[in-house]
């Protein structure tokens, strides 16, 4: 699958909060969504992505950080969204859990 290549190369090449690592992780996570209709493996790649740049956020670039943080917010809208949809889990802890980093 193409997403697995891009994405183990972005891995592996690229910081957790660079934004084409960060888009690759979102385009995946819907695509697992939307397409594999698999909302849990789209939350758990969704929140691996959010969760490895979270960690890192204090390393971003002026360049970069607009574009980073937008896509970080697109993920944590889709975690919230997502996670309604899965049995046992609850959108609105996901959501208080993620806007405690201000996102």
């Amino acid at each position: 699958m193409h997403f697995q290549m891009a994405t183990t190369a972005a891995e592996a090449e690229l910081p957790p909060t660079h934004p084409i690592r960060l888009g690759l992780a979102l385009n995946f996570s819907v695509f697992y969504y939307e397409i594999m209709n698999s909302a849990e493996r789209a939350c758990h790649l969704a929140k691996q992505a959010f969760d490895e740049a979270i960690s890192e956020l204090d390393t971003l670039n002026e360049e970069s950080y607009k574009d980073s943080t937008l896509i970080m917010q697109l993920l944590r809208d889709n975690l919230t969204l997502w996670t309604s949809d899965i049995p046992g889990k609850g959108g609105i802890s996901v959501f208080m859990r993620l806007t405690i980093y201000g996102l």
